[in-house]
């Protein structure tokens, strides 16, 4: 696959200074959209409730072991849930269900929606449950959210996710587990003994937790070089991409386009109110770095990687007729979604390729009718990669089993407000940024449909299509 892949999909990367202006370029975009915004059809379908985003907010992203190091995910993901009831009114007796993401549970709160919800002043007569489902369990919290209100169960839903990379769960071993489970059903003194004395420094060392595949004990960035390498995807490129993600993200902070930011009293400490991992470079910087997978002669390094970010978002998802009657003006409509997996070692991150085409096929839309698209940055080689395979008859003839490529987004189109690699990627809250931010981006723009694509562990990905609501 590597060497066909090489043949078939390499393209020339853009040049620094081409890459520094296109970063420029890309932010300048609103107006031009909203210049060129057209009239086009609605999804609405007849006899489907319309469900419609009302708002959506996040803490700040912050580098783990950075100002949130002291706390717990719930505190997080409380913070949110109190800055989204802030943020709109809501009474906090109006909401019908809470459904939370995580990917690594904190084991005090397994349950972390309920857990957040309590503390945050909800009901204790609202249901909450916490979902899981890698890089997409906020997509998956909120269309969960989404197939409560359709099938009538709900009218008002609030979802959402959280990560806490700051106190990550490290384990005994395997067997000193076991001894210390024994020991605690030992009866008497001797058996205690016994069991203490069978202890060896070897049942000392502890299981870190890693960001790899259980199927295939590869890590996600080792996969993401592999991947990088089979479409020919140059390390000139990935800091390219790294570099405009950087830039643009700066842009939009300064400017004030990151509304969905709430700010945040961390106990003991300052008031918390923007992301701290946007760190804006040069090429020459980027070029430094050693690569931090596949040594020595890997692509993927730090600084084209997502970190590793302490976070949480909520939205407020409610039927349209819900959310007129309580008076709310609506960001946007949730459309059509889907759900996709591959092969989880050599297609695990090119779920966006998968999901992309499978999702406008549901809506009866082109490339063409998209208007903003937000995709998930895990690594910039990935999305190199995917912007590859998307752009490749063959790949999809042969992989996909389609007639043609579904070709890839515009850049001037693409994430242009930042992403995962610089804004920071909490796993389990991204998804909720991604479509909060492209509710903003609609309104900011003009334009009516936007497009959410997102890769997750497992070999697994999420596409949905936001529709604005109108102005």
């Amino acid at each position: 696959m590597a060497s066909m892949l090489l043949t078939s999909l390499r393209s020339s990367p853009l040049t620094s200074v081409q890459a520094a202006q296109f970063a420029a370029r890309s932010l300048s975009t609103s107006v031009h959209l909203r210049a060129q915004a057209k009239s086009k059809k609605t999804l609405a379908k007849p006899g489907v409730k319309n469900i419609v985003l009302v708002d959506g907010v996040r803490t700040p992203f912050l580098q783990s072991g950075t100002t949130y190091a002291d706390l717990m995910p719930h505190d997080l993901a409380r913070a949110a849930l109190q800055g989204l009831l802030n943020r709109t009114g809501l009474p906090k007796d109006a909401v019908d269900y809470i459904v939370y993401g995580t990917v690594i549970q904190e084991v005090k709160t397994s349950n972390v929606a309920r857990e957040a919800a309590l503390g945050a002043g909800f009901s204790d007569k609202t249901p909450a449950h916490t979902v899981t489902m890698a890089c997409i369990s906020s997509n998956q919290a909120m269309t969960t959210g989404v197939g409560l209100i359709a099938a009538g169960q709900c009218d008002a839903v609030v979802a959402g996710g959280v990560e806490f990379m700051s106190d990550v769960p490290i384990r005994h071993s395997r067997k000193m587990r076991k001894t210390m489970l024994s020991l605690n059903k030992a009866k008497t003194l001797g058996a205690r003994l016994s069991l203490l004395g069978s202890i060896r420094l070897a049942h000392l060392s502890p299981e870190l937790p890693a960001v790899a595949e259980f199927s295939t004990a590869e890590t996600m960035g080792h996969s993401a070089d592999r991947l990088a390498a089979a479409f020919g995807v140059s390390r000139l490129e990935q800091d390219e991409f790294a570099l405009r993600s950087h830039t643009l993200a700066k842009k939009a902070q300064d400017s004030g386009l990151l509304s969905d930011v709430v700010s945040f009293k961390v106990p003991g400490r300052d008031i918390v109110s923007k992301d701290n991992g946007i760190r804006p470079a040069t090429m020459e910087q980027l070029a430094k770095l050693k690569p931090a997978f596949i040594k020595p002669h890997g692509t993927v390094t730090a600084a084209n990687s997502s970190f590793l970010t302490d976070g949480a978002s909520a939205v407020l998802i409610m039927s349209e007729e819900k959310a007129l009657a309580m008076g709310y003006k609506p960001k946007a409509y949730l459309r059509d979604f889907v759900y996709v997996s591959q092969d989880p070692k050599d297609q695990l991150l090119l779920g966006p390729t998968y999901a992309t085409p499978k999702v406008l096929e549901k809506s009866g839309l082109t490339m063409n009718d998209i208007d903003v698209f937000e995709f998930h940055e895990a690594f910039a080689g990935q999305i190199m990669a995917n912007l590859k395979a998307m752009e490749s008859d063959w790949f999809a003839q042969t992989y996909m089993g389609r007639k043609t490529k579904v070709g890839a987004p515009p850049m001037e189109k693409f994430n242009t407000w930042g992403g995962s690699l610089s804004l920071g990627h909490p796993f389990a809250a991204t998804g909720c940024r991604l479509v909060t931010t492209v509710a903003h981006r609609l309104q900011k723009e003009g334009g009516q449909y936007g497009l959410v694509a997102a890769c997750a562990a497992g070999g697994q990905g999420h596409a949905m299509v936001i529709e604005a609501y109108p102005q």
